[in-house]
């Protein structure tokens, strides 16, 4: 199906003119829904991280999980929240914190001497929901790895030929919007044996509103 420029924008424009107002900025989302996937395939497994061109104005909250020197640069580089070792063997077992805190924050980043603890205590937690945290060594520049990722989204297919991803938000301009939804197809696309031909259609919608398809 045509997943041009225009036909992009013009899905874009009418999923928002029929959006209600709300009284938050909503979220702008891209809907994608496949054919011809072996969903026992490694076909059927996508999660990509897609540097968008344009961030959200609601940039994406970020957990830093690290020690020492990392975890001090972490905080002086504001992020949202920092779980040094201690504290996350703390949380061993104690589910309702843990499913807080994969719901609150967007991404995680761990350091990776402490990866092991990580996938041992939050796992079962941040695995099903996409959010594995990505490893740095103890010397990253953490600062510059938070803002790398507070502009990226996961484009991810789990259980059924479907991907539904946040592309920005209502407030931001439809080219932005439309180049947003064109990174993300790029990135998928080598990801499917026949690229963008998978794509039995494909729509915009709004966090509240009608999904919108994307018609030629």
């Amino acid at each position: 199906m045509p997943l041009d420029q225009k036909t992009i924008l013009a899905a874009i424009k009418e999923a928002k003119e029929k959006s209600e107002k709300r009284n938050f900025n909503q979220s702008v989302e891209l809907v994608l829904f496949l054919r011809e996937i072996d969903m026992k395939s490694n076909e059927a497994k996508i999660q990509e991280v897609v540097d968008l061109p344009y961030a959200p104005a609601k940039p994406n909250k970020i957990c830093v999980i690290g020690s020492g020197e990392l975890a001090m640069k972490a905080k002086r580089a504001n992020a949202d929240y920092v779980i040094e070792k201690a504290e996350l063997e703390n949380l061993a077992g104690k589910k309702r914190e843990l499913r807080k805190l994969a719901n609150d924050y967007d991404f995680f980043i761990a350091e990776a001497p402490l990866m092991p603890l990580v996938g041992r205590t939050l796992g079962s937690v941040l695995g099903p929901r996409g959010k594995m945290p990505v490893p740095v060594p103890p010397n990253a520049d953490i600062a510059a790895s938070m803002t790398k990722y507070r502009k990226t989204i996961i484009a991810r297919m789990r259980g059924q030929p479907l991907i539904q991803c946040r592309i920005g938000t209502e407030d931001m301009k439809e080219e932005e919007l439309t180049e947003n939804v064109q990174a993300v197809l790029r990135a998928i696309e080598g990801k499917l044996k026949k690229g963008l031909k998978n794509i039995k259609f494909a729509s915009i919608k709004t966090s509240m509103g009608t999904p919108v398809k994307i018609r030629p």
